[in-house]
């Protein structure tokens, strides 16, 4: 017999499962459940999964988006933190993609104090994120697992705007910096909050991450994402009085920018990543 796809969720099998559950979602767990199939398969098409692809989703909920993944991807593992939830996904995968059921592997934890994940690792990273732990979230896995080569997540539309802002826009500050040192990011779609349940008061955005290589410098990850830090600690300070502490002095810190070919008076919000690496080249390494 022909394997069948999953059978998505609709608004009525969201309430049903939640009633079943006793479910209150709150805020404070960013729990927005999605209703809309449409909008699921969007979001998986968007993803531009390929069959072999093995998924990392965080959050899963009741199962929305995770049913629309194993129709597409080779695998997908779900990292849940609310054991009510978790305790649920299993039977619902298993109801309602019977076919898919066996590509379907479960974490209950928090996925910002996840080290590893069962079986191979993930090529990609699509997920519904909380507004509080989106961007920690992107950039805890982006580091842990190099394999991931792409992402689709779905975000509040300010996260949105902050994780694909480039120098010199209004909203570039240490999200953008920090995420275009793995990868390039992308404002792929806008969703409306009729599609979730509860209703947010919020749009969302759906952004792609395409994993490049990382700057070419001999500073750690670390030492730069020090210096975007302190760039931005004070927004409207010019770099070398923002840097000052970093170099012991503003003259030190004047002497470094000049060195990585940077004008001390300009601000954190109109350098690259590459910039930052130049800098974080010259900090002085206290033994």
């Amino acid at each position: 017999m022909p394997r069948t796809g999953p059978a998505l969720l609709d608004p009525s099998t969201v309430r049903a499962l939640a009633a079943e559950l006793d479910l209150r979602p709150t805020k404070t767990k960013g729990q927005n459940f999605v209703t809309d199939a449409n909008t699921v398969r969007r979001i998986v098409a968007l993803a531009a999964l390929e069959p072999e692809d093995r998924v990392v989703e965080v959050g899963p909920g009741l199962g929305s988006l995770t049913l629309g993944l194993l129709e597409a991807a080779g695998s997908v593992t779900a990292i849940e933190i609310d054991e009510l939830l978790a305790g649920r996904l299993p039977r619902t995968v298993a109801e309602r993609a019977p076919d898919q059921a066996d590509r379907f592997t479960l974490v209950v934890g928090d996925a910002l104090a996840v080290t590893a994940l069962p079986g191979e690792p993930p090529t990609a990273l699509v997920a519904n994120l909380p507004y509080n732990v989106s961007v920690p979230v992107i950039l805890h896995l982006l580091a842990l697992f190099p394999s991931i080569e792409r992402g689709l997540v779905m975000v509040q539309s300010e996260v949105a705007d902050r994780l694909v802002a480039g120098p010199g826009s209004r909203t570039y500050g240490v999200p953008s910096a920090k995420v275009a040192w793995y990868a390039e990011a992308t404002r792929v779609g806008n969703v409306p909050p009729t599609v979730f349940w509860p209703v947010p008061n919020v749009d969302s955005g759906l952004v792609r991450i395409t994993r490049r290589s990382t700057p070419q410098t001999t500073a750690t990850r670390e030492q730069v994402f020090a210096v975007i830090d302190a760039a931005f600690s004070q927004r409207r300070k010019m770099l070398r009085s923002a840097l000052a502490g970093m170099f012991g002095s503003s003259a030190a810190a004047v002497e470094a920018l000049q060195a990585a070919g940077l004008d001390p008076t300009s601000r954190g919000e109109t350098l690259t990543v590459n910039d930052f690496a130049a800098i974080a080249e010259r900090v002085p390494r206290h033994g």
